[in-house]
Protein backbone atom coordinates (compact mmCIF):
# COMPACT_ATOMS: atom_id res chain seq x y z
CA UNK A 1 0.00 0.00 0.00
CA UNK A 2 2.77 2.43 0.85
CA UNK A 3 4.15 2.39 -2.68
CA UNK A 4 1.03 4.33 -3.74
CA UNK A 5 2.42 7.29 -1.87
CA UNK A 6 5.99 7.25 -3.15
CA UNK A 7 6.99 10.76 -4.10
CA UNK A 8 7.19 11.67 -7.79
CA UNK A 9 9.24 14.42 -9.27
CA UNK A 10 7.26 17.36 -10.70
CA UNK A 11 6.08 16.52 -14.19
CA UNK A 12 6.94 12.82 -13.86
CA UNK A 13 4.53 10.75 -15.98
CA UNK A 14 2.05 8.33 -14.46
CA UNK A 15 2.93 4.66 -14.06
CA UNK A 16 2.34 3.06 -17.45
CA UNK A 17 0.78 0.01 -15.76
CA UNK A 18 -1.83 2.13 -14.02
CA UNK A 19 -4.99 3.22 -15.87
CA UNK A 20 -4.76 6.76 -17.19
CA UNK A 21 -6.74 9.58 -15.62
CA UNK A 22 -9.15 9.48 -18.59
CA UNK A 23 -9.73 5.76 -18.05
CA UNK A 24 -10.23 6.26 -14.31
CA UNK A 25 -12.66 9.12 -14.94
CA UNK A 26 -14.65 7.04 -17.41
CA UNK A 27 -14.78 4.13 -14.97
CA UNK A 28 -15.67 6.45 -12.11
CA UNK A 29 -18.61 7.95 -14.00
CA UNK A 30 -19.82 4.52 -15.10
CA UNK A 31 -22.89 4.49 -12.85
CA UNK A 32 -23.97 7.95 -13.99
CA UNK A 33 -23.35 7.00 -17.62
CA UNK A 34 -25.32 3.74 -17.29
CA UNK A 35 -28.27 5.62 -15.84
CA UNK A 36 -28.33 7.91 -18.86
CA UNK A 37 -27.45 5.35 -21.54
CA UNK A 38 -30.70 3.42 -21.98
CA UNK A 39 -32.93 6.46 -22.07
CA UNK A 40 -30.61 8.36 -24.38
CA UNK A 41 -30.33 5.41 -26.75
CA UNK A 42 -34.10 5.06 -27.01
CA UNK A 43 -34.50 8.79 -27.45
CA UNK A 44 -31.85 9.15 -30.12
CA UNK A 45 -32.62 6.04 -32.16
CA UNK A 46 -35.49 8.01 -33.71
CA UNK A 47 -33.03 10.74 -34.77
CA UNK A 48 -35.72 13.35 -34.34
CA UNK A 49 -36.52 15.78 -31.56
CA UNK A 50 -40.27 15.21 -31.34
CA UNK A 51 -42.12 15.75 -28.07
CA UNK A 52 -41.85 12.10 -27.07
CA UNK A 53 -38.09 12.20 -27.50
CA UNK A 54 -37.80 15.43 -25.54
CA UNK A 55 -39.89 13.96 -22.71
CA UNK A 56 -37.66 10.90 -22.50
CA UNK A 57 -34.54 13.06 -22.54
CA UNK A 58 -35.98 15.23 -19.79
CA UNK A 59 -36.66 12.19 -17.61
CA UNK A 60 -33.19 10.78 -18.22
CA UNK A 61 -31.43 14.02 -17.32
CA UNK A 62 -33.50 14.60 -14.19
CA UNK A 63 -32.86 11.01 -13.04
CA UNK A 64 -29.13 11.74 -13.38
CA UNK A 65 -29.60 14.70 -10.99
CA UNK A 66 -29.06 17.35 -13.66
CA UNK A 67 -31.96 19.25 -12.07
CA UNK A 68 -34.90 20.94 -13.75
CA UNK A 69 -33.33 24.36 -14.56
CA UNK A 70 -30.26 22.79 -16.18
CA UNK A 71 -32.38 20.15 -17.95
CA UNK A 72 -34.60 22.80 -19.52
CA UNK A 73 -31.53 24.80 -20.53
CA UNK A 74 -29.93 21.76 -22.17
CA UNK A 75 -33.07 20.75 -24.05
CA UNK A 76 -33.60 24.28 -25.34
CA UNK A 77 -29.96 24.48 -26.44
CA UNK A 78 -30.16 21.02 -28.00
CA UNK A 79 -33.21 22.03 -30.05
CA UNK A 80 -31.39 25.11 -31.36
CA UNK A 81 -28.27 23.11 -32.24
CA UNK A 82 -30.31 20.36 -33.90
CA UNK A 83 -32.20 22.85 -36.04
CA UNK A 84 -28.96 24.60 -37.02
CA UNK A 85 -27.10 21.36 -37.84
CA UNK A 86 -29.93 19.73 -39.81
CA UNK A 87 -31.75 16.38 -39.55
CA UNK A 88 -28.68 14.32 -40.48
CA UNK A 89 -26.73 15.52 -37.45
CA UNK A 90 -25.93 13.10 -34.63
CA UNK A 91 -28.19 14.16 -31.73
CA UNK A 92 -25.87 12.63 -29.15
CA UNK A 93 -23.01 14.83 -30.38
CA UNK A 94 -25.31 17.84 -30.27
CA UNK A 95 -26.18 17.03 -26.64
CA UNK A 96 -22.48 16.66 -25.83
CA UNK A 97 -21.82 20.09 -27.33
CA UNK A 98 -24.67 21.63 -25.33
CA UNK A 99 -23.41 20.04 -22.11
CA UNK A 100 -19.82 21.16 -22.70
CA UNK A 101 -21.03 24.72 -23.32
CA UNK A 102 -22.96 24.64 -20.03
CA UNK A 103 -20.04 23.24 -18.01
CA UNK A 104 -17.22 25.25 -19.61
CA UNK A 105 -17.55 28.22 -17.19
CA UNK A 106 -16.72 25.87 -14.29
CA UNK A 107 -13.37 24.98 -15.88
CA UNK A 108 -11.08 27.41 -14.10
CA UNK A 109 -7.99 25.66 -12.74
CA UNK A 110 -6.51 26.65 -9.42
CA UNK A 111 -3.69 29.17 -9.86
CA UNK A 112 -1.21 29.56 -7.01
CA UNK A 113 0.55 32.91 -7.25
CA UNK A 114 0.99 36.33 -5.68
CA UNK A 115 1.34 35.32 -2.03
CA UNK A 116 3.66 33.25 0.12
CA UNK A 117 2.31 31.39 1.89
CA UNK A 118 -0.70 30.97 -0.38
CA UNK A 119 -3.51 29.98 1.98
CA UNK A 120 -6.22 27.58 0.82
CA UNK A 121 -9.09 27.13 3.28
CA UNK A 122 -11.32 24.08 2.87
CA UNK A 123 -14.80 23.62 4.30
CA UNK A 124 -17.65 21.16 3.97
CA UNK A 125 -20.22 19.03 5.74
CA UNK A 126 -19.30 15.95 7.76
CA UNK A 127 -18.34 13.00 5.60
CA UNK A 128 -17.83 14.91 2.35
CA UNK A 129 -14.23 13.69 2.08
CA UNK A 130 -12.59 16.95 3.07
CA UNK A 131 -9.58 15.62 4.99
CA UNK A 132 -8.84 12.99 2.34
CA UNK A 133 -9.16 15.63 -0.39
CA UNK A 134 -6.62 17.79 1.45
CA UNK A 135 -4.13 14.92 1.44
CA UNK A 136 -4.67 14.33 -2.28
CA UNK A 137 -4.52 18.05 -3.01
CA UNK A 138 -1.21 18.27 -1.15
CA UNK A 139 0.18 15.56 -3.42
CA UNK A 140 -1.12 17.33 -6.53
CA UNK A 141 0.42 20.66 -5.50
CA UNK A 142 3.73 18.98 -4.69
CA UNK A 143 3.64 17.57 -8.20
CA UNK A 144 3.45 21.16 -9.43
CA UNK A 145 6.68 21.92 -7.57
CA UNK A 146 5.18 23.64 -4.52
CA UNK A 147 6.07 23.11 -0.87
CA UNK A 148 3.04 22.49 1.34
CA UNK A 149 2.07 22.67 5.02
CA UNK A 150 -1.16 21.29 6.50
CA UNK A 151 -3.20 23.02 9.21
CA UNK A 152 -5.35 20.60 11.23
CA UNK A 153 -8.20 22.99 11.97
CA UNK A 154 -10.67 20.22 12.83
CA UNK A 155 -9.87 20.28 16.54
CA UNK A 156 -13.13 18.59 17.57
CA UNK A 157 -12.49 15.20 16.00
CA UNK A 158 -9.27 13.48 17.05
CA UNK A 159 -9.57 11.09 14.11
CA UNK A 160 -9.47 14.03 11.72
CA UNK A 161 -6.16 15.24 13.15
CA UNK A 162 -4.75 11.73 13.06
CA UNK A 163 -5.92 11.24 9.48
CA UNK A 164 -4.30 14.50 8.41
CA UNK A 165 -1.08 13.54 10.17
CA UNK A 166 -1.03 10.26 8.24
CA UNK A 167 -1.37 12.22 5.01
CA UNK A 168 1.40 14.50 6.20
CA UNK A 169 3.70 11.51 6.71
CA UNK A 170 2.81 10.02 3.33
CA UNK A 171 3.44 13.30 1.53
CA UNK A 172 6.38 14.23 3.76
CA UNK A 173 4.87 17.57 4.73
CA UNK A 174 4.52 19.21 8.15
CA UNK A 175 1.17 19.25 9.97
CA UNK A 176 0.36 21.95 12.54
CA UNK A 177 -2.24 20.77 15.08
CA UNK A 178 -3.54 21.23 18.61
CA UNK A 179 -5.44 18.63 20.59
CA UNK A 180 -8.83 20.14 21.38
CA UNK A 181 -7.62 23.70 20.82
CA UNK A 182 -9.14 26.69 19.09
CA UNK A 183 -9.36 26.14 15.30
CA UNK A 184 -8.54 29.79 14.66
CA UNK A 185 -5.40 29.51 16.79
CA UNK A 186 -4.27 26.50 14.73
CA UNK A 187 -4.63 28.55 11.55
CA UNK A 188 -2.63 31.41 13.03
CA UNK A 189 0.15 29.05 14.14
CA UNK A 190 0.21 27.25 10.79
CA UNK A 191 0.49 30.42 8.71
CA UNK A 192 3.16 31.79 11.04
CA UNK A 193 5.11 28.54 10.74
CA UNK A 194 4.75 28.50 6.95
CA UNK A 195 6.04 32.06 6.73
CA UNK A 196 9.05 31.21 8.92
CA UNK A 197 9.84 28.13 6.82
CA UNK A 198 9.24 29.87 3.47
CA UNK A 199 6.57 27.28 2.63
CA UNK A 200 4.61 28.00 -0.54
CA UNK A 201 1.13 26.79 0.41
CA UNK A 202 -0.94 26.23 3.56
CA UNK A 203 -3.88 23.84 3.24
CA UNK A 204 -6.25 24.71 6.09
CA UNK A 205 -8.64 21.98 7.18
CA UNK A 206 -11.80 22.87 9.13
CA UNK A 207 -14.32 20.80 11.07
CA UNK A 208 -17.28 19.46 9.13
CA UNK A 209 -20.56 21.22 9.78
CA UNK A 210 -24.07 21.51 8.39
CA UNK A 211 -25.20 24.87 6.98
CA UNK A 212 -28.09 24.79 9.47
CA UNK A 213 -25.68 24.77 12.45
CA UNK A 214 -25.53 28.54 12.69
CA UNK A 215 -23.10 28.69 15.62
CA UNK A 216 -20.65 26.49 13.73
CA UNK A 217 -21.04 28.60 10.59
CA UNK A 218 -20.22 31.64 12.75
CA UNK A 219 -17.11 29.83 13.98
CA UNK A 220 -16.09 29.29 10.36
CA UNK A 221 -16.36 33.02 9.75
CA UNK A 222 -14.16 33.57 12.82
CA UNK A 223 -11.51 31.23 11.41
CA UNK A 224 -11.58 33.21 8.18
CA UNK A 225 -11.17 36.51 10.08
CA UNK A 226 -8.15 35.17 11.99
CA UNK A 227 -6.55 34.04 8.73
CA UNK A 228 -7.09 37.55 7.37
CA UNK A 229 -5.28 39.02 10.37
CA UNK A 230 -2.13 37.17 9.31
CA UNK A 231 -2.54 38.42 5.72
CA UNK A 232 -5.38 40.75 4.67
CA UNK A 233 -5.52 39.05 1.27
CA UNK A 234 -5.91 35.55 2.77
CA UNK A 235 -7.40 33.04 2.44
CA UNK A 236 -6.41 33.24 -1.20
CA UNK A 237 -8.71 30.34 -2.08
CA UNK A 238 -11.76 29.13 -0.18
CA UNK A 239 -12.88 25.72 -1.40
CA UNK A 240 -16.05 23.82 -0.54
CA UNK A 241 -15.73 20.03 -0.64
CA UNK A 242 -18.94 18.34 -1.85
CA UNK A 243 -19.95 14.68 -1.87
CA UNK A 244 -21.47 13.86 -5.28
CA UNK A 245 -23.78 11.34 -3.61
CA UNK A 246 -25.81 14.18 -2.09
CA UNK A 247 -27.10 15.16 -5.53
CA UNK A 248 -29.29 18.23 -5.54
CA UNK A 249 -28.60 18.84 -1.85
CA UNK A 250 -25.11 19.88 -2.94
CA UNK A 251 -26.66 23.07 -4.35
CA UNK A 252 -28.05 24.03 -0.95
CA UNK A 253 -24.61 23.50 0.57
CA UNK A 254 -22.98 25.65 -2.10
CA UNK A 255 -25.44 28.49 -1.48
CA UNK A 256 -25.04 28.42 2.31
CA UNK A 257 -21.25 28.17 2.39
CA UNK A 258 -20.88 30.75 -0.36
CA UNK A 259 -22.95 33.24 1.63
CA UNK A 260 -20.83 32.58 4.72
CA UNK A 261 -17.37 32.43 3.14
CA UNK A 262 -17.51 33.86 -0.42
CA UNK A 263 -16.32 30.65 -2.04
CA UNK A 264 -13.75 30.79 -4.82
CA UNK A 265 -14.02 27.16 -5.85
CA UNK A 266 -15.48 23.68 -5.36
CA UNK A 267 -14.09 20.17 -4.98
CA UNK A 268 -16.52 17.38 -5.95
CA UNK A 269 -15.65 13.98 -4.48
CA UNK A 270 -16.93 10.39 -4.77
CA UNK A 271 -18.12 10.65 -8.36
CA UNK A 272 -17.20 6.98 -8.72
CA UNK A 273 -19.72 5.91 -6.08
CA UNK A 274 -22.85 7.57 -7.42
CA UNK A 275 -25.23 7.74 -10.37
CA UNK A 276 -25.65 11.46 -9.73
CA UNK A 277 -22.78 12.87 -11.80
CA UNK A 278 -25.26 15.18 -13.53
CA UNK A 279 -25.22 17.41 -10.45
CA UNK A 280 -22.24 19.16 -12.05
CA UNK A 281 -24.66 20.52 -14.67
CA UNK A 282 -27.04 21.68 -11.95
CA UNK A 283 -24.22 23.56 -10.24
CA UNK A 284 -23.15 25.12 -13.55
CA UNK A 285 -26.66 26.42 -14.21
CA UNK A 286 -27.66 27.58 -10.74
CA UNK A 287 -24.41 28.45 -8.93
CA UNK A 288 -21.49 28.53 -11.41
CA UNK A 289 -18.63 28.66 -8.92
CA UNK A 290 -15.42 27.23 -10.46
CA UNK A 291 -15.08 23.48 -10.01
CA UNK A 292 -11.39 23.31 -9.19
CA UNK A 293 -11.10 19.54 -8.70
CA UNK A 294 -13.08 16.32 -9.05
CA UNK A 295 -12.41 12.99 -7.36
CA UNK A 296 -13.22 9.59 -8.84
CA UNK A 297 -11.56 7.11 -6.50
CA UNK A 298 -9.62 6.39 -3.35
CA UNK A 299 -6.16 6.54 -4.91
CA UNK A 300 -3.79 9.38 -4.11
CA UNK A 301 -3.87 10.48 -7.77
CA UNK A 302 -7.66 10.31 -8.12
CA UNK A 303 -8.19 14.03 -7.58
CA UNK A 304 -7.58 16.16 -10.66
CA UNK A 305 -8.57 19.53 -12.15
CA UNK A 306 -12.01 19.59 -13.78
CA UNK A 307 -11.96 19.68 -17.59
CA UNK A 308 -15.39 20.03 -19.19
CA UNK A 309 -14.71 18.09 -22.38
CA UNK A 310 -13.11 15.19 -20.49
CA UNK A 311 -16.03 15.04 -18.08
CA UNK A 312 -18.70 15.10 -20.79
CA UNK A 313 -16.91 12.46 -22.88
CA UNK A 314 -16.75 10.20 -19.82
CA UNK A 315 -20.37 10.89 -18.87
CA UNK A 316 -21.91 10.31 -22.31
Amino acid sequence: MLDLFKRKSPGEPEDAAKPSWTERLRAGLGRSRDKLADALTVAFVRRTLDQETLDELESALIMADVGMPATRHLLDDLAIRWKRAGPDADPREQLKAALVALLQPLEKPLVVSGARPFVIMLAGVNGAGKTTSIGKLARFLQGQGHSVLLAAGDTFRAAAREQLEVWGERNQVAVISQGGGDPAAVMFDAITAARARSTDIVLADTAGRLPTQLHLMDELRKVRRVIQKTDPSAPHETLLVLDANTGQNALAQVRAFDEALSLTGLVLTKLDGTAKGGVVAAIAKERPIPLRFIGVGEGVDDLRPFVATEFVDALL
